[in-house]
């Protein structure tokens, strides 16, 4: 199989976008309860770019779960409060 180009593929818009919303932080939550911190970091920053592109309407259509989800560990777990990861000085 041909490796996937990404410079060929389009930005996403619509229902295509939502729907990758939807996947990513699926899998952040994946790598949540499987306790793989830093693999849930790097999708749930992943998931708040594309998130925050969305417009309201289009946030709507994301379901509440997921956006519950992404909004409780984005604050509690992952905000600016936080120690970053990476170790002690």
């Amino acid at each position: 199989m041909p490796a996937r180009n990404k410079a060929n593929q389009s930005p996403l818009a619509g229902p295509a976008l939502i729907k990758e919303v939807c996947r990513r932080i699926r899998v952040a939550r994946g790598y949540w309860d499987a306790h793989n911190n830093r693999a849930c970091r790097g999708e749930r920053e992943k998931a708040m770019v594309l998130y925050e592109s969305l417009s309201e309407a289009e946030r709507e259509k994301v379901p509440q779960v997921l956006r519950v989800w992404l909004r409780y560990r984005s604050e509690k777990y992952f905000g600016a409060d936080r120690t970053p990861p990476g170790g002690k000085p």
